[in-house]
C-alpha cells in the first residue's frame, strides 16, 4: 500500500545525471532590468519549509519538480549579471528547456501601465518582477486545493507532510530534506487515515483524488489560453474560480487572471486603491478594470506594497483533524 514504507533513493531517483545549463542574461526580452529571482519564483514556494523549494544563503534558489520526464532538481543563481543554472535527474533536460519561461521570458512587464500612485511606486521598486510560467498544472493545483478555506499555515503543513511521505527524494546534491511531489497515481492511493494525519478533510482530499485521476487531461491546460484553461480545471467538482485562478497564474504565467473568492484580497485591493476595506469581488474587479490584461500583476504589486487595512477581527483559528 502506498505510504506504508518510507521512500528510499532508487535508480529512478538518481539517474539522469548532471546537466549544466548555459549561462543566460538576467534581463528579459522586453526589459533591460535584471530579473529578481526571489520575486519571480517566490509564488512557487508553499511556506518556509516547503520540501520542493529552498532559497539558500548563497542566493541560490533550489526547486525540485516532477516533470513529464520524471523528477528533476534545478538550482538557479544570479552571478555577475547573468543566470547560472544546473539541473539533475531524469527531468533535467526538461527543466533546462523550460527555464526561460520559468524566469519570465514570456512575460511583458512593459505592458503594465500604472494608473494609481501606489501601483506606480510599487512597480518602480520591483522592476525585476516577472510572472513565472511553470508549464505544470498539477504542481500548482494540488497545493491550491489544500489551501481552500483553511489558514495558510494549515495548508503548508499538509503539503509538507504529504510530499515528504509520498514524494521521491530530490535527485542530485539538493539541500537535505527536499523531495519531488508524488505522481498522480500515488495521490489516488493515499489512504483516508493518512489524509487525516496530514490535517486534510474529506472534501479537499476527494477533490485532489478526482483531479489526479484525470491529471493528463488537466496538464493539457498549459497549451490553452488562460480562460479556457480555467474552464478545463473547473470541470473537476471541488475546483472553483479561486483554485483555478491560483493554479493558472503559475502554470500558464497568466497576467490577467485575478483571484476571486478570496477572503482577504478584495478588501486589500479596495483599501489600497479606494480606501474601501469592505470591497467585495465585484468592487475589486471594477477597481482593477483599468488594468485589464494585467490585473493579476496589479494585484500582485498591491500585495507587495504592504498596504493592507488595519486588522479588526482575530485571526482565523487553525483547525486540527489529525486525531480523527
Amino acid at each position: 500500500m502506498a505510504g506504508r514504507f518510507p521512500h528510499k533513493p532508487t535508480r529512478t531517483t538518481v539517474r539522469g545525471g548532471h546537466l549544466p545549463l548555459p549561462s543566460t542574461s538576467l534581463t528579459s526580452p522586453t526589459s533591460d532590468t535584471p530579473v529578481d529571482l526571489g520575486l519571480t519564483l517566490g509564488p512557487l514556494r508553499r511556506g518556509p519549509a516547503d520540501p520542493t523549494f529552498r532559497a539558500t544563503r548563497d542566493g541560490a534558489v533550489w526547486r525540485v519538480t516532477l516533470t513529464p520526464d520524471g523528477p528533476g532538481t534545478l538550482r538557479v543563481s544570479a552571478a555577475g549579471g547573468r543566470i547560472e543554472a544546473e539541473a539533475w535527474g531524469p527531468g533535467a533536460a526538461w527543466l533546462g528547456e523550460t527555464l526561460p519561461a520559468l524566469l519570465g521570458a514570456d512575460d511583458d512587464p512593459a505592458a503594465f501601465v500604472p494608473r494609481h500612485k501606489l501601483l506606480l511606486a510599487s512597480h518602480r521598486r520591483r522592476t525585476g518582477l516577472r510572472l513565472t510560467r511553470t508549464g505544470l498544472v498539477m504542481e500548482s493545483l494540488i497545493p491550491s486545493i489544500l489551501e481552500q478555506k483553511v489558514t495558510t499555515n494549515e495548508a503548508y503543513g499538509s503539503w509538507r507532510t504529504l510530499v515528504r511521505k509520498y514524494g521521491e527524494p530530490a535527485p542530485g546534491p539538493a539541500p537535505e530534506g527536499m523531495y519531488a511531489m508524488p505522481d498522480a497515481r500515488t495521490w489516488t492511493q493515499i489512504p483516508s487515515w493518512e489524509w487525516h494525519r496530514a490535517n486534510v478533510d474529506g472534501k479537499r482530499s476527494a477533490t485532489i483524488v478526482r483531479a489526479a485521476r484525470v491529471a493528463a487531461r488537466l496538464e493539457e491546460a498549459v497549451l490553452m489560453d488562460p480562460p479556457a484553461a480555467r474552464r478545463r480545471l473547473e470541470l473537476i467538482p471541488g475546483v472553483g474560480p479561486w483554485t483555478s485562478a491560483e493554479t493558472i497564474q503559475r502554470s500558464n504565467g497568466a497576467p490577467d487572471e485575478v483571484t476571486t473568492g478570496d477572503l482577504h484580497l478584495p478588501g486589500i485591493v479596495g483599501w489600497a486603491l479606494a480606501g474601501d476595506r469592505t470591497a467585495d469581488d465585484a468592487a475589486m474587479l471594477a477597481l482593477l478594470e483599468p488594468y485589464a490584461g494585467q490585473r493579476h500583476r496589479a494585484a500582485r504589486l498591491i500585495l507587495l506594497s504592504g498596504r493592507v487595512p488595519p486588522r479588526r477581527a482575530p485571526r482565523m483559528t487553525p483547525g486540527d483533524i489529525t486525531g480523527l
